[in-house]
């Protein structure tokens, strides 16, 4: 069996979730009393000091994971060349949540086609400084063509609801890593997932899990508040099947 880790895109709790989590404690320590990870997205927009990700990771239980979003000024701006610099800055930020860090994401924009060249040499040179669980969302309809590359070097590809490119809405890339990031739809960031819905997303990560796949489902669905409860529901319906 595989690790199974559900959250949302931060751990904002919105007032009407609030009786589902338990009381004491910051925002963080009661998110983490009721779900298992959470994608920290903020680090796409600005750093945090090395001192606050060791904070974060000090007040979560031991089997609790971050997912950190690799920083626009690499994905965006320099568009994956020309970084070693500002990779090495993200690590070392982001490397003291030490085994609290559960996996690195790599969301690029739409604009950006694969490369072979370019691609290669930008993962190569992140899988010289961090052998951990890495995924990629690309968002671009050339990424398809990367499916070996991403095979080689270890990196799963996010299955993305809605997904902009073919195919993009199941995982790809190396299958020891299945990684869901459910935005909301048809409402991206906004709309609520119903429970047919969440039905058939428990299915498809039960058989994720049972194939021994690290496998990931976060909720970026946050602009309603919608995140943490259909997080909840999902890991109940999970449990439900024996898994948790």
């Amino acid at each position: 069996m595989s690790s199974l880790y559900i959250g949302c895109a931060g751990w904002s709790l919105p007032r009407e979730h609030w009786p589902l989590f338990p009381e004491p404690g910051t925002h963080l320590q009661r998110y983490a009393a009721q779900l298992t990870a959470v994608e920290i997205n903020s680090s796409f927009y600005r750093p945090h000091r090395p001192q606050t990700y060791l904070r974060w990771a000090e007040s979560v239980p031991a089997g609790f994971r971050f997912s950190v979003k690799m920083p626009k000024l690499i994905t965006h701006v320099q568009r994956l060349q020309q970084c070693e610099g500002l990779l090495d800055e993200f690590l070392s930020q982001c490397l003291q949540l030490g085994d609290k860090l559960g996996c690195l994401l790599i969301q690029l924009p739409p604009s950006l086609a694969y490369e072979p060249a370019v691609a290669e040499e930008f993962l190569r040179m992140l899988r010289r400084r961090y052998e951990g669980t890495v995924v990629l969302e690309p968002r671009h309809g050339t990424w398809r063509a990367a499916h070996g590359l991403l095979v080689d070097q270890r990196i799963g590809r996010v299955a993305a609801d809605p997904s902009p490119i073919t195919g993009g809405e199941v995982p790809g890339g190396w299958s020891g890593v299945r990684y869901w990031r459910m935005h909301g739809s048809p409402r991206v960031y906004y709309s609520d997932y119903d429970l047919q819905r969440l039905q058939a997303l428990a299915a498809k990560i039960q058989l994720s899990v049972e194939a021994g796949a690290e496998t990931w489902c976060i909720f970026d669905n946050t602009a309603s508040g919608c995140a943490p409860g259909n997080a909840l529901d999902l890991r109940g319906l999970l449990r439900a099947c024996g898994l948790d």
